[in-house]
């Protein structure tokens, strides 16, 4: 939609509305110069307005694959029941901001090389995608990314007999963006290796490893734990959460970032293994900003 069907959709003068897409306070981009408003986030910008928003009886989480995650959004569907709708995704990065772009999703969870690096890295990868300047970015928590290993593969520096079969993560995956980078330090490349199968999250590619399917792949310390698996680490990492303003104040969100950062929350992380909740909850960047 262009300014003129957005004031007359909103019954607004062209003046504010200029105003608002000019100040990141309606979702809108700029095309050779003119605005333009996608009308579907029109529509939820509209519904999330509306008594401090009508969607804060859901929560959708899409992106990154991760164990803590999973058990949080369980603990708080379970203690909803029927009063609210609670889910989660898991897609990889690219794919679950791609989603959170088109409104498919309420938050995205993100991982995209070192920790050390995140500040830069993950506001920049966020900046590729429309709707980018009413994001805001929270950090979740730091974990320990690897390669997971199939029960009995023993040491991966011993000789083995038979070349090593990977089980590889989908492009755009945080896991296998950390896969390529530790490859380039080695010399190597994904090229060289023996892919044997492909897997849409790390559960998957957990699973595949238990099965005897294959016998290495990239993935977090928790996963290893959690599915009984070998792990390799190879560097920690932040995993930090993308969404619009406004679901940052919802009250299931909310309750998610408390769960994490309380007693129950922690002492999964600790058991789990590889996890840093010092900074859990802290903003980090603004589209508007």
């Amino acid at each position: 939609m262009n300014v003129r069907q957005v004031a007359e959709y909103l019954d607004l003068n062209e003046k504010k509305v200029y105003q608002l897409a000019n100040e990141a306070r309606i979702p809108a981009t700029k095309a050779t110069g003119k605005w333009l408003f996608p009308k579907s986030l029109l529509d939820r910008w509209l519904l999330g307005s509306c008594h401090d928003g009508v969607m804060n009886d859901r929560l959708i989480l899409a992106g990154s694959d991760d164990m803590l995650l999973h058990h949080g959004v369980q603990r708080l569907a379970e203690r909803l029941g029927t009063a609210a709708l609670v889910g989660y995704t898991p897609c990889g990065t690219r794919q679950g901001l791609a989603m959170l772009a088109r409104g498919h999703v309420d938050l995205c969870a993100i991982h995209w090389g070192r920790a050390e690096e995140s500040h830069l890295r993950h506001p920049a990868l966020i900046q590729q995608y429309q709707g980018h300047r009413q994001w805001v970015l929270v950090h979740g928590f730091r974990r320990m990314q690897g390669l997971l290993l199939r029960q009995g593969l023993g040491d991966l520096k011993a000789p083995q007999t038979l070349p090593l079969r990977w089980v590889m993560r989908q492009e755009g995956a945080g896991s296998q963006r950390a896969l390529q980078e530790w490859l380039l330090t080695e010399g190597r490349s994904l090229e060289g290796l023996h892919c044997a199968v492909q897997a849409g999250s790390e559960r998957d590619l957990a699973a595949t490893l238990c099965r005897g399917e294959a016998d290495v792949g990239p993935g977090a310390l928790s996963t290893a734990t959690e599915f009984g698996l070998g792990f390799v680490p190879l560097s920690q990492e932040s995993v930090d959460l993308v969404m619009p303003q406004g679901v940052f104040f919802r009250t299931l969100l909310q309750h998610l970032m408390e769960w994490l950062q309380g007693s129950e929350g922690r002492e999964l992380a600790a058991r789990l293994g590889g996890y840093d909740l010092a900074q859990c909850g802290k903003p980090l960047w603004s589209g508007q900003s």
